[in-house]
């Protein structure tokens, strides 16, 4: 029988998150990820800079990249006022 020790927590933050952050996703999946419509990613990598790449005709997105666009406001409701 083998026994499971438990991980440390020092080891479990050491872990990568199944490498989501690394792989590149789809339209439909970053659709999904941040529960919006296909439009609004479009009008988003269009109109707020959505960091997106064009593999052939398909789109492509990196979930840490991602991340870091709506932490810096890119999905914001909020415009800018230009003075």
């Amino acid at each position: 029988m083998i026994s499971h020790m438990p991980l440390k927590e020092s080891e479990v933050l050491a872990v990568p998150e199944n490498n989501t952050q690394y792989r590149w996703i789809s339209l439909q999946e970053v659709c999904g990820y941040l529960g919006v419509k296909r439009h609004t990613i479009m009008r988003w990598i269009e109109q707020r800079g959505m960091p997106a790449s064009k593999v052939g005709k398909l789109w492509r997105f990196k979930t840490a990249d991602i991340d870091e666009w709506v932490k810096k406001g890119g999905a914001s409701d909020e415009q800018e006022v230009i003075k």
